[in-house]
C-alpha cells in the first residue's frame, strides 16, 4: 500500500508552519474569561476568513485521501479534513460540514482490515515509527488524530436532535468503533506505567504479509516497543480526552492525565525560571534502549519547531480540563513563546528555536512557531496569529474554522 508520498510532505511540512489553534474541549467559563482577555475578531475579517476557508477545504476535499490513505498517513493527510469539518461546524452551525465528515469517515472505516487478533486497523508497512518494511502495521498516532474529531461531532450528534434524528445511528457506530480501538492498542500491550504517569509505545511486531499473521515480536509485546516522542503521545491524549468528554468514561481521561504527568516532568526551567523547554523525546523505559545501553533514539531539541506547537496545544487542553497543568504553567508557555521566542513583529512574525540553538536548513522557516494554543490567553500572540494566518493554507483546513468556533463562544455571533 502506497502512500502519497507528495501529500504527506505536504503536511509534514505543515505540521511546522501551520499556527494550529485552541485545545479541544473549552468550557464555557474557560472560553469567555478567555475572550475577555484576548478580545474579540473584527466581524469583517472573520467572513472573510470563512469565505476563503470554506472555498479552500472544499475544492481540497476532492483529493479524498479518505479513499486511500492507511497507517499514520490518516493522521497526516485524512485528519486535517475530519477536524476542518467538525470545527466548520462549530463555527458555522451549518449542517453540510456534519455531512461531509460523514462522508470521510464512513470512507475510512469501510477501508479497515481485520487483524489476527480480531481488531479492525489500517495497517501498511513501515508506519508509526521505527519499525519493519517488512511487514504491515497499524498507527496507534494516525487512528487517535482521525477519530478524535470524528467522536467529537458524534458528541454533537447525540446532543442535537436534528442531527441526532438522521445520523444517531452513525455517531454511535462512530464511539462504539473508537473504543474498540482503544482495547485494541491496550490489548495489544501498547500502555505502560512509568514512575511519572504512563506512555504509549510503537509495537515492535506486526502482519507478516506472506501468512497474514503477527510476526513472532507478537510474544514479546509487553516488553518491546518504541516510546512515541511527546508530540505524538500529545494528539493520542486529546483524543483520549475527547473520549473521555463524549462517553464520560473514567479510563480514558485517567490514560491522557498519566500521560500528561510525565510531560510536565520532562519540562526544564531555564532563565532563572522564566521559561520552559524540553527534548522532542526522552527515554520511558528499558524498551527505549539498545543492548550497548544507548538509547533507541537521540535525545534533544528538535529543529522541527512544529513538534513543540502540538505539545503546547496537548497541555493547553490538559489545563482546560483541570489536569496537572496550572495557570503558572501556562504563563510560563506564554513568556517561552512571546517574549523569548518571538521576534516582536506582528507583521512578519517569526520565531526561534526554544532552546536559541541554530536553526536546521531542512526546517529553516520554522526552527521555532506561534504556539496558537495560548491565543485565547494572551492578547500579543492572537493579534500576531491573526496578522499572519493564511485561511486558505493547508494549516487553514482546521485552524481557521477552529479560531473561529474560538471567537464565536467569545461573543462573535458569526457571519
Amino acid at each position: 500500500m502506497k502512500s502519497n508520498t507528495s501529500g504527506l510532505c505536504k503536511a509534514l511540512l505543515a505540521v511546522a508552519m501551520a499556527l494550529v489553534l485552541a485545545p479541544v474541549g473549552a468550557s464555557g467559563a474557560e472560553s469567555a474569561a478567555a475572550g475577555a482577555k484576548a478580545g474579540k475578531m473584527e466581524d469583517a475579517r472573520a467572513r472573510d476568513w470563512l469565505a476563503r476557508w470554506d472555498n479552500n477545504i472544499t475544492n481540497d476535499a476532492r483529493n479524498r485521501y479518505c479513499d486511500r490513505e492507511m497507517g499514520e498517513e490518516i493522521g497526516w493527510l485524512v485528519a486535517p479534513f475530519l477536524n476542518g469539518f467538525y470545527y466548520g461546524y462549530a463555527a458555522t452551525q451549518d449542517p453540510k460540514w456534519v455531512g461531509m465528515l460523514v462522508d470521510w469517515a464512513d470512507a475510512l472505516i469501510k477501508r479497515g482490515v481485520k487483524e489476527p487478533d480480531g481488531y479492525i486497523g489500517w495497517p501498511k508497512g513501515g508506519t508509526g515509527g521505527a519499525v519493519s518494511e517488512d511487514f504491515y502495521t497499524d498507527s496507534l498516532l494516525g487512528e487517535a488524530m482521525a477519530l478524535r474529531p470524528i467522536v467529537l461531532m458524534a458528541g454533537e450528534i447525540r446532543k442535537t436532535p436534528a442531527l441526532k434524528e438522521k445520523y444517531g445511528p452513525k455517531a454511535e457506530e462512530y464511539i462504539r468503533l473508537a473504543g474498540q480501538v482503544f482495547e485494541k492498542w491496550d490489548k495489544r500491550g501498547c500502555w505502560r506505567e512509568v514512575k511519572d504517569g504512563g506512555v504509549w509505545v510503537v509495537p515492535a511486531f506486526g502482519i507478516d504479509p506472506k501468512t497474514g499473521q503477527w510476526t513472532d515480536g507478537y510474544e514479546r509485546r509487553r516488553t518491546d516497543g518504541f516510546t512515541n516522542p511527546d508530540n505524538k503521545e500529545n494528539h493520542i491524549a486529546c483524543w483520549l480526552i475527547a473520549m473521555a468528554d463524549v462517553t464520560g468514561k473514567p479510563v480514558y481521561k485517567e490514560r491522557a492525565e498519566k500521560w500528561w504527568r510525565v510531560m510536565k516532568s520532562r519540562l526544564r526551567l531555564r532563565e532563572d525560571g522564566k521559561y520552559y523547554v524540553w527534548n522532542y523525546w526522552d527515554p520511558a523505559g528499558p524498551w527505549d534502549y539498545k543492548p550497548d545501553g544507548s538509547t533507541r533514539h537521540w535525545v534533544g531539541v528538535h529543529p522541527n519547531g512544529g513538534y513543540y506547537g502540538i505539545d503546547v496545544e496537548g497541555i493547553v487542553t490538559a489545563y482546560e480540563h483541570g489536569l496537572v497543568f496550572a495557570k503558572a504553567d501556562i504563563d510560563r508557555l506564554i513568556a517561552t513563546n512571546r517574549d523569548y521566542m518571538w521576534n516582536q513583529q506582528v507583521t512578519g512574525a517569526s520565531f526561534q528555536r526554544i532552546d536559541g540553538g541554530k536553526p536546521d536548513p531542512r526546517w529553516a522557516k520554522s526552527p521555532g512557531v506561534l504556539w496558537a494554543a495560548l491565543a485565547p490567553y494572551d492578547e500579543k500572540l492572537r493579534q500576531v496569529f491573526e496578522a499572519n494566518h493564511n485561511p486558505a493554507s493547508w494549516g487553514g483546513l482546521s485552524a481557521t474554522p477552529q479560531h473561529l468556533a474560538a471567537c464565536a463562544r467569545q461573543g462573535f455571533a458569526g457571519p
